[in-house]
């Protein structure tokens, strides 16, 4: 498996040297993201690059790895664990995500983790790994040394802080390895969940607005957002006959990865670029009753 992605690895970055001419005949759409790479995922081809391998925040990019490293550890996913105090963020305050005593199967903990970007669950997540929160960091460091992450650090498990950092180099190799676990693949392609919890079933949307919209065939995907990092998107989906890898970083645009996703497909498949999107918006993902929002109950970014 080394030398294999060894291999894909020399082969992505090899093709840096053709990218150039490849640009020229074939404009790139401008992107919102300051950082950004796609990869043909068949060949290795690199088919657009901007900044891919400035480290800098990744957000809740990081849950792909915590949720790799809490896979690997081959605990029990019907095993049911509570969000405590300490899942609670000290970062930066926010207050989405599963209340403290609650208790969840650890697989519905990851599928929220995931999918709804709730970083109690994520913290929740790597407290109860084998030899708790220092261990799970320990493996979560083996990983990044694993998949041969050159430019990737990660402190803390849900990407509150501006410390985990990473490349679109490195998460393309990230997307690339978590689509090898079925679990993080059923997560992160759904458009919405269940949670039955304090006597109510609750629900909770896919950060990733573009999850079983019409024309999108989106294979794994994961979003994060921090004011320090910017919208972040990334993407493993098929487009234009390809399977390919879409990692954009550092949006400042309210909608703009929403729109270099749009574009970078149009793009692939050889259409114009699209000026804007009507209406788009950044989904605001919260936690909600089924049968309608208990008063008071405030919807919070979690993505």
């Amino acid at each position: 498996m080394t030398a294999l992605r060894s291999l894909w690895r020399a082969a992505l970055w090899l093709t840096l040297a053709a990218f150039g001419s490849a640009q020229a005949q074939a404009p790139v759409p401008a992107l919102h993201a300051r950082h950004a790479l796609v990869v043909d995922e068949s060949t290795g081809s690199v088919l657009l690059s901007k900044g891919a391998q400035d480290a800098v925040p990744m957000a809740s990019l990081t849950k792909l790895l915590t949720a790799m490293v809490v896979l690997d550890a081959g605990q029990d996913l019907q095993e049911a664990l509570t969000i405590e105090d300490a899942d609670l963020d000290t970062l930066k305050h926010t207050h989405g995500g599963v209340p403290p005593g609650v208790t969840l199967p650890r697989g519905k903990l990851l599928e929220l983790a995931l999918m709804a970007s709730d970083n109690h669950a994520a913290s929740c997540l790597a407290r109860h790994y084998p030899g708790g929160m220092p261990r799970f960091l320990d493996a979560v460091q083996l990983k990044t040394v694993a998949l041969e992450l050159r430019h990737t650090r990660v402190l803390e498990p849900t990407g509150l802080s501006p410390m985990n950092q990473s490349s679109a180099s490195d998460l393309a190799d990230v997307v690339r390895a978590a689509a090898g676990y079925p679990a993080i693949v059923a997560a992160t392609t759904q458009a919405s969940g269940e949670a039955v919890f304090n006597g109510r079933t609750y629900r909770a949307r896919n950060t990733n607005k573009l999850v079983g919209s019409p024309g999108w065939d989106i294979l794994l995907s994961k979003t994060g957002f921090t004011n320090e990092a910017g919208r972040c998107l990334a993407m493993r989906l098929k487009a234009a006959g390809k399977t390919v890898l879409v990692v954009l970083l550092n949006e400042r645009a309210g909608a703009g990865r929403t729109l270099d996703a749009t574009n970078v497909t149009r793009w692939l498949a050889g259409l114009a670029p699209l000026d804007a999107l009507p209406g788009a918006h950044l989904a605001s993902v919260h936690l909600r009753p089924v049968a309608g929002r208990t008063r008071g109950h405030k919807q919070h970014r979690l993505a």
